[in-house]
């Protein structure tokens, strides 16, 4: 059989036969910098919007925690009448003197209910700022220090 010399084909073969195979397998630099371009144009445009939503989910929990504390307060109070002036947010766990232990269960589960999402303790005010006639069961957010806006704004349940 004859070899037909105009086969594409058989053209590709002849050509690649005698040629020395300079290819390599992996990327071009070009091809690794415009990935990391790229990476880094995705990092910067998502990167915030992650943060602020951990920021809001942060917020709303220590909203609902303090709110379940001010409850876990309420029950206190209908159990051993109002805490004194100046009585901290431990009042939920600690037992109080002249209970016997045979008697005290904690209002909260465990210890680390007291403990907002940024790390800090809750703080009972008596009488609360918001609620001069009772208690306010406050979170000083993000920056741990009164005031603030955003994720830093003080949360106060009374």
């Amino acid at each position: 059989m004859k070899r037909n010399h105009l086969c594409p084909r058989s053209t590709a073969r002849a050509r690649t036969r005698g040629a020395p195979r300079e290819e390599r397998a992996g990327f071009t630099l070009i091809e690794v910098i415009v990935v990391i371009i790229i990476l880094g144009v995705l990092a910067a445009v998502i990167a915030p919007r992650v943060l602020q939503r951990v920021g809001q989910s942060k917020k709303a929990v220590a909203e609902a925690g303090a709110a379940s504390l001010a409850m876990a307060v309420r029950l206190f109070i209908a159990d051993h009448g109002r805490p004194e002036v100046g009585a901290t947010i431990e009042i939920l766990w600690e037992r109080p003197g002249g209970v016997p232990e045979a008697q005290w269960e904690p209002y909260v589960e465990n210890a680390d209910k007291l403990i907002d999402p940024w790390g800090a303790r809750y703080i009972l005010k008596i009488p609360g700022d918001k609620n001069p006639y009772d208690f306010d069961v406050v979170s000083l957010g993000g920056d741990g220090k009164p005031g603030g806006a955003g994720e830093d704004a003080d949360i106060v349940k009374p």
